[in-house]
């Protein structure tokens, strides 16, 4: 069995565990741990011990709980506290794109998540931060658990830490077009929280996304991607409401995992990179969960969902067209300075 087959398999068993383990004991806002799970279980290299990522839970908690602190900001100086999280957003993405850390979109969803549902109400952050401590505690959980049934051989070369993939100038420039897509989504989500919450866990994964995205590519990848979990949580859905238990959930949960894993690692050929894979298992895990929360309350299933897939298609074209105008913008400058240097110089462009 290769590195990659065991990798497929680690992504498969370990949201089948997190699965189980948020649906079977009622966790809050359940799909949040899923999309935890898939988070950390597409990031390449080894587990957290367990012990580094307990203290680590604790302390993400602790941020959760401190990001109540930008809610009367927003609700008194609304100008300056959209200022500061878009600051406090582009070092994030910043620090990730120079550092590579895994927990990167978890701290950008934490950070744009939770001062929204504070200006909603107080009971939502509640819920929202036990969620997502419990969901990354689960997934640093099920992910130890899947390295240990599918272990790596050691290399030598895992030991050494991965080169620096950016220089500091593009991380930059990478950073502050992260930043402008979220940021709108973000602003539009404190009108209406209760509706845009979905919609700004969506927009930070198209932001990490799009770090890895040229603008010739964007589209393809962003809205193709958002298509793709579209399409794949509308195929869970039908197969789940064929017997409708934790079970069947779990299992094709793990089948769509199995398949996105599969072309994620380059056991099928596809013409889509890692990337696309991950949004689209990410993607569909958002749509479906709220689904099921939808259909235990009695709502309708069909007409939140048309919303929701809607929402997040624009999202996705907003993503790309910003991504198309910045790089355009880019060129065009480098061109302009180029010129203004040759003439100095004397010498024709």
């Amino acid at each position: 069995m290769t590195r990659a087959d065991k990798a497929a398999l680690r992504v498969t068993c370990g949201l089948g565990a997190a699965t189980a383990l948020a649906y079977g004991f009622a966790v809050p806002m359940p799909f949040v741990a899923c999309v935890m799970a898939a988070l950390v279980l597409c990031k390449p290299g080894p587990p957290l011990p367990l012990a580094k990522g307990a203290a680590l839970a604790l302390v993400f908690g602790g941020l959760l709980a401190a990001g109540m602190l930008m809610v009367p900001l927003l609700e008194h100086y609304a100008f300056t506290g959209v200022l500061l999280t878009a600051s406090i957003l582009f070092v994030v993405f910043y620090g990730g794109l120079l550092r590579g850390h895994a927990l990167t979109t978890v701290l950008l969803l934490a950070f744009a998540l939770i001062p929204v549902a504070g200006v909603a109400e107080q009971a939502l952050v509640s819920a929202l931060t036990l969620a997502m401590t419990v969901g990354l505690a689960v997934a640093i959980l099920v992910n130890a658990l899947s390295h240990a049934l599918f272990p790596d051989r050691p290399a030598t070369g895992d030991r050494t830490s991965p080169a620096r993939s950016v220089d500091k100038p593009t991380a930059a420039w990478i950073a502050l077009r992260g930043t402008l897509i979220v940021m709108p989504v973000f602003v539009l989500a404190l009108t209406n929280p209760s509706l845009y919450i979905a919609a700004i866990m969506k927009t930070v994964t198209l932001g990490q996304q799009a770090s890895h995205t040229t603008a010739r590519n964007a589209g393809r990848e962003l809205v193709g991607s958002t298509l793709t979990g579209a399409l794949l949580a509308a195929i869970v859905w039908l197969g789940l409401s064929l017997w409708p238990s934790l079970w069947m959930l779990t299992l094709w949960l793990m089948a769509a995992a199995l398949w996105c894993a599969s072309a994620m690692l380059g056991l099928r050929r596809t013409s889509m990179p890692p990337s696309f894979w991950v949004n689209t298992l990410v993607t569909a895990l958002i749509l479906l969960g709220p689904a099921i929360e939808d259909s235990a309350s009695g709502k309708s299933v069909l007409q939140a969902a048309v919303v929701r897939t809607c929402l997040f298609v624009a999202v996705a074209v907003y993503a790309w067209a910003t991504v198309w105008a910045l790089e355009h913008w880019r060129l065009a400058r480098r061109h302009s300075l180029a010129r203004v240097d040759a003439g100095a110089r004397g010498v024709s462009p």
